[in-house]
């Protein structure tokens, strides 16, 4: 009888116990759904189901893990299939790209387009109609920040907080992709957000329509949070990470903030000051 060779079809011996096919790694390789991070991914199972739930339009195609099961999960296969949205279900997915190892997908990615953006002329139209009704309201501006998570972070605070809006710059900002949706645990789907071309010339037409203008500086000579009433309508101005407010939208603004700290550091990240900015004015609306 001919002796099979070494990893021949004929080979019957035995592995131990445990050890995995030489195929079997190779396999998975193939099965694997690589997935390159973009500005376009959005992933997890709650940001993925928010969107679904809110703005459907946004959401291109859906990619899948098998195994993945859960209430959440059933309910995004469900939305998807309603939508007309494409499914991709797989043995296994990873992101790839610089960035990547921090991400936790949960076995579900999505491919979006931008937020939907509102157009001013009826961003402004809304916030009119709050003031004219007297309700409490307050909007935050970020002035070209480029960092995703920080306006992800943000947007996650402004809805917390109550705000009615947030306003970006079209030009040197941030995209509103996967990124900064993930940061934004959801909170992107549930708030109006507004691309404008020139800052400046929005918070002027905002100051028409009855807001003040507060930009968040780290300057000696700028008011101390804890002592300004922002209580009135209120567009809080966050400056780009590193750069601050530009010169040109600070003199926009009727106030300037400063932050009180201790210790060494002399500056706070921008969705931190941000953050405590927004729940300051929450709080001084609570108390009236």
């Amino acid at each position: 009888m001919a002796e099979n060779k070494k990893g021949g079809r004929g080979d019957n011996r035995r592995r131990p116990q445990g050890e995995k096919s030489p195929r079997s790694d190779a396999e998975k390789r193939r099965s694997e759904k690589l997935i390159r991070l973009s500005d376009d991914l959005l992933w997890g199972v709650h940001p993925v189901y928010e969107s679904l739930v809110e703005e459907p339009g946004r959401i291109n195609e859906i990619i899948l893990q098998k195994e993945r099961h859960g209430e959440k999960i059933d309910a995004i296969i469900q939305i998807a299939k309603e939508a007309k949205i494409k499914l991709f279900f797989v043995d296994s997915l990873r992101i790839n790209g610089e960035g990547a190892e921090q991400i936790r997908h949960q076995g579900v990615v999505a491919r979006t387009t931008e937020a939907g953006f509102i157009e001013f002329a009826d961003f402004a139209e809304r916030l009119k109609a709050r003031i004219e009704a007297k309700e409490p309201c307050h909007i935050v501006a970020l002035d070209t920040l480029q960092d995703p998570h920080n306006v992800g972070a943000i947007i996650r605070s402004a809805l917390a907080s109550g705000a009615a809006g947030v306003l970006v710059t079209r030009e040197r900002s941030a995209p509103l992709g996967g990124t900064a949706a993930k940061a934004s645990a959801g909170a992107m789907s549930h708030i109006d957000i507004c691309q404008v071309t020139n800052l400046v010339n929005t918070l002027k037409k905002l100051k028409e329509i009855g807001f003040w203008v507060f930009g968040s500086v780290k300057d000696d000579s700028a008011i101390n949070l804890y002592s300004s009433d922002l209580t009135p309508p209120a567009c809080f101005v966050i400056g780009a990470e590193g750069k601050g407010v530009r010169p040109l939208v600070q003199k926009e603004c009727d106030v300037l903030l400063s932050i009180p700290m201790k210790g060494e550091l002399d500056s706070l990240n921008a969705s931190v000051a941000a953050g405590v900015i927004l729940f300051e004015a929450l709080r001084q609306k609570l108390a009236v």
